[in-house]
């Protein structure tokens, strides 16, 4: 818990500690747990403040509302997942562009905040699925379009357009990381099934 307020002087009212001097990850690592724990459409401004020990004045100044909260907070998380991924350090061909979509599928589908928004809050996807990329989305293209230029520059991976072709790998990493447990109660059994399938798709 971070303090609002600032005693600079014995006798006068403390001063508010200024929007910008609050760390941003003290109110996403408030805004994560609530999000887990009760989902997005529960969670509100007041509550992050409350839970962030900051004025939902100071809260408002650096975010417009808790969608835009969510957001900075499933792209953190997915910066986090991707950077535990074994082979995420470099780009450096196809065997590393598919071990880390595995991984990062693999680790979604697992992920609490990911797992309590499709329980209770499925809404809060489907623009970003049905008419918008968001920067979580835009983070994931740029991510892959690394791999596939690198792997290109070696011969590693096909010819094509590095942008269309990591649109299809990750069409092919969300479908099995949303809709692989609706069709199997161990989705994780498809993590071999989505590498061959990449692997086919990007081989020369």
């Amino acid at each position: 818990m971070v303090s609002q307020q600032i005693n600079d002087v014995p006798g006068q009212s403390p001063r508010r500690t200024a929007a910008n001097a609050i760390p941003e990850d003290v109110i996403l690592d408030a805004a994560t747990a609530l999000m887990t724990k009760v989902g997005i459409r529960r969670t509100t401004m007041a509550d992050i403040a409350r839970a962030a020990d900051v004025s939902r004045a100071t809260l408002y100044r650096r975010f417009p509302n808790v969608e835009a909260i969510a957001a900075q907070v499933t792209t953190r998380e997915f910066e986090r997942v991707v950077a535990t991924a074994p082979l995420a350090d470099g780009p450096t061909g196809r065997e590393s562009l598919v071990a880390t979509v595995v991984h990062v599928v693999r680790a979604a589908r697992a992920h609490p905040l990911l797992q309590r928004i499709i329980d209770l809050d499925p809404e809060f996807l489907m623009p970003y699925l049905l008419h918008r990329s968001g920067r979580t989305s835009r983070g994931q293209l740029a991510l892959i379009v690394g791999f596939l230029t690198a792997g290109q520059a070696t011969g590693e991976i096909r010819d094509g357009d590095p942008e269309r072709l990591a649109t299809t790998v990750l069409q092919m990493a969300w479908s099995f990381a949303l809709t692989g447990p609706v069709f199997v109660e161990a989705p994780e059994t498809l993590d071999s099934e989505l590498s061959d399938l990449l692997e086919r798709y990007l081989r020369p």
